[in-house]
């Protein structure tokens, strides 16, 4: 039985075609063809992807043979070393540090930190998993009495309903996109207060022995003991936060749209990660600008402005789309004063992002260059959930160099 070439078997036989056959060196098909093709054809991810293309095109290049020493990377250490025999690689493979800095593969050395803060927590949740469920001691509080407390506590700052029928009423002659979405985040977000607050409950009738603890009041118990959001409670919208910044981070979400609500009147500063379904509230801006505009939807895309100024002074909305606020950037930090990424500071890990215009644009092209393509997400979790794409101006560093730092926009934190 034969099995394929490997990956690295085949572009080892291009680079050889390529390079021995040919005396001009066509680098942009060794590009496409090893980490567009044969590498990348294995990758699903179109942002994998961008970063294998980034990394590619530091060493397929003219420099990577006509410079001596060539350095792949802004390391010292590592660099292309003079031509020799095999024992010279190896000899000089042995000296490069058994631990890779994050800036041997083009990363901000906030990388390591970000590294060894999540494996201290996938450390500490597992050895919270493992920790033997002793009974306590009579003078100490038992497990059920401090679930009580948590639980009481977090019942008393779950917010009341909203008043979807009067918001009806108040906007029956407000048929916009807008509206609807309103009134849809509202049924949601009571669905979601309904289930806490019964399941809260429960929960107590459980622990006082009136009701059956059944499997799911079980999970929820020990997650209320852990300080974690039961899953239960995370069907509305993916989040990381612990329970008490998850229940604070609720309350925030109710009073924006019972606000909304209650004037009638979108606000001025749409708070993006507020929403269950942020792609729904873009989708309905789009189509309230296809309307005014009295243009096909589809053929409206966003241009992204990046306000200068502070949010007290963004007191009108305007007349094209709208702004948000409430996002933020990982793996970069922001330039105010020029309006582009910039280097994120020591021990930076996330740096807030002033209020972004969303402006609705008809047949706008694609970002030129010194603007990087900047994902956003929901939550740090990126597999959680992907909203759309912003486009950044890149600054001093080329768009290359946020795409291997993996920079991005995030709608909420895990704090």
């Amino acid at each position: 039985m034969t099995f394929p070439p490997l990956p690295c078997q085949v572009s080892e036989n291009l680079l050889s075609l390529y390079l021995d056959e040919y005396e001009e060196t066509p680098w942009e098909a060794l590009r496409y063809l090893i980490a567009g093709v044969n590498y990348g054809g294995h990758v699903t991810d179109n942002w994998d992807r961008r970063l294998l293309l980034a990394y590619s095109s530091d060493c397929f290049c003219e420099q990577a043979l006509a410079t001596p020493f060539y350095k792949l990377s802004a390391l010292d250490t590592y660099y292309i070393p003079k031509d020799g025999d095999l024992a010279s690689y190896r000899e000089h493979i042995s000296m490069l540090p058994a631990h890779d800095p994050p800036g041997a593969f083009g990363q901000h050395t906030n990388a390591a930190a970000a590294a060894a803060i999540s494996t201290a927590r996938t450390l500490l949740d597992t050895l919270l998993a493992l920790q033997p469920q002793r009974p306590p001691s009579p003078a100490a509080q038992s497990r059920e009495d401090k679930v009580l407390e948590l639980a009481g506590d977090v019942l008393a700052r779950v917010p009341t309903e909203l008043d979807l029928v009067g918001a009806r009423q108040v906007l029956a002659d407000d048929p916009s996109p807008l509206t609807v979405v309103l009134l849809q985040e509202m049924q949601r977000y009571n669905a979601l207060l309904r289930v806490v607050r019964s399941s809260l409950v429960e929960l107590e009738k459980g622990i006082q022995g009136l009701v059956v603890m059944s499997t799911t009041l079980e999970e929820i118990f020990n997650c209320i003991h852990d300080a974690r959001v039961p899953p239960l409670w995370e069907r509305a919208y993916p989040s990381l936060k612990p329970l008490g910044s998850w229940t604070r981070d609720l309350g925030q979400r109710v009073e924006q749209l019972a606000r909304w609500a209650e004037t009638a009147h979108p606000p001025v500063l749409f708070w993006l990660g507020g929403f269950t379904f942020p792609t729904g509230f873009l989708t309905a801006v789009l189509q309230g600008a296809a309307r005014q505009s009295k243009v096909a939807v589809d053929s409206l895309s966003w241009e992204f402005i990046v306000s200068t100024v502070d949010d007290s002074n963004l007191v009108y909305p305007p007349k094209e789309g709208v702004w948000v606020r409430g996002l933020f950037l990982e793996g970069a930090g922001w330039d105010r004063r020029n309006s582009c990424l910039a280097e994120a500071a020591p021990m930076q890990l996330v740096c807030a992002l002033p209020s972004v215009h969303f402006r609705p644009v008809e047949s706008r092209k694609k970002a030129g260059r010194g603007f990087y393509s900047c994902p956003l997400y929901v939550c740090p979790r990126r597999a959680a959930g992907f909203v759309l794409t912003l486009d950044l101006r890149a600054g001093a560093a080329a768009p290359e160099t946020w795409a291997k730092r993996g920079a991005a926009a995030l709608l909420s934190l895990d704090v």
